[in-house]
Parts: C-alpha cells; sequence; structure tokens
C-alpha cells in the first residue's frame, strides 16, 4: 500500500482483495448488531437489567464504529484515517461515561435486575461472534498496515468481553441471586474502554 500524490492509496490486487474481506466482516458485524440493538430492547425492558442495557448502548456504538470503518475503507488517505480513529476513539469514551454512571447508579439505588435466560443465551453467543469478528479485522488490519480496521477491531473485541462480562453477570444472578453482578458487570468494561480511548488520542512520538 503506498499513497499518491493527492494522498489517496494505491493498491495491490491483493490488497484489493483483503479490504474487500474487511468490508465484509463489518458488514457482518454492523448487521449482527443491528440486530442486537432490537433483541436487547426487548430483554432489558423485561430484565429491567443496566447490564443489558449498557450492551444495547454498546452494539450502537459498533455499529458507528463500523459504519465509520465502512466509510473510510471507500475511500482512504491518511487524513481519512485520522478522522476514522477519533471518531472510534469518542464511540470508546461515549461507552465508558455511561457504564460508569448507570452501574454506579444501580449500585448505590440496590437496584435488582430479573435474571434472564434470554439474555444469557444471547450474550454468550453475541461473544463468540464478535471475538471471531474483532481475530479476522486484526489479521487483516496488520497485512493492510490500515491502523482504523486494526482499531475498530478493538472496538468488536470489546464488545465481546462486554458480552462475556454481562453473561457471568446475569448468570451470578440467576444461579445465587447476586444482584450486584449486574451493574458490576458493566464497571468491567470501562476500564478497557478507556484505554482504547487513551491509546487512540495519545499524541504520536516521532
Amino acid at each position: 500500500m503506498r499513497f499518491g500524490q493527492t494522498g489517496q492509496m494505491t493498491l495491490t490486487r491483493d490488497q484489493l482483495a483483503l479490504r474487500g474481506r474487511g468490508i465484509a466482516l463489518e458488514w457482518i458485524t454492523l448487521s449482527w448488531n443491528i440486530v442486537g440493538v432490537v433483541v436487547l430492547a426487548y430483554l432489558a425492558f423485561t430484565a429491567a437489567s443496566v447490564a443489558l442495557v449498557g450492551f444495547g448502548l454498546d452494539s450502537l456504538i459498533e455499529i458507528g464504529a463500523s459504519t465509520v470503518v465502512l466509510w473510510e475503507l471507500s475511500g482512504g488517505g491518511q487524513s481519512r484515517q485520522r478522522r476514522a480513529l477519533r471518531l472510534i476513539g469518542a464511540a470508546f469514551i461515549a461507552l465508558a461515561l455511561y457504564l460508569l454512571a448507570q452501574s454506579s447508579a444501580a449500585l448505590l439505588t440496590g437496584h435488582h435486575a430479573t435474571p434472564s435466560a434470554g439474555g444469557i443465551a444471547w450474550t454468550g453467543v453475541t461473544a463468540l461472534v464478535m471475538f471471531s469478528l474483532a481475530y479476522g479485522k486484526r489479521r487483516i488490519g496488520t497485512a493492510l498496515g490500515n491502523p482504523v480496521l486494526i482499531t475498530e477491531g478493538r472496538v468488536t473485541f470489546i464488545d465481546g468481553l462486554l458480552a462475556v462480562a454481562v453473561l457471568v453477570g446475569l448468570t451470578l444472578d440467576l444461579w445465587f441471586g447476586w444482584w450486584w453482578a449486574d451493574p458490576v458487570a458493566g464497571l468491567v468494561i470501562v476500564y478497557y474502554a478507556v484505554r482504547e480511548a487513551v491509546e487512540i488520542f495519545r499524541p504520536v512520538k516521532t
């Protein structure tokens, strides 16, 4: 991959094929999360679960991040990459702030969610899907030298981690009645989201 005088990337045939695979992974991610928003909205309403609400918001952020990457891959150029990375970083910050506020409020008020078998099933399957997509994005992004795809792969990985955290919280609540596990599941992911945002916005050393 190289940049021409206009700042646009010139891709080889192999790189074009890799970019096509990256675009396909983003469309799969986008489609899964669109369905997930609908499913999670229903599950969160019926279970009154902070973790499921947070996971639904994370799905919305993942939709935005995938859209950003599709936009970046369609045009290329260093300027577009920088803007795309900033948008993804902002998504991480929004996710961390929301989960911090909602989980803290649930812990302080002693909010008790209703254990949800549907939520457990959905988050379990979603975790497997997100980890698989994240692995693919990292491989393709590294092969292309595309920091936007690599970074969005980390967003997808965070989505998988959040699914696991929510899965554990819901399971502990269902099996042992540990109501606090639901909001704690949301707090677990705050650290990872903040770390990724800091990494994105950290000035590049020259």
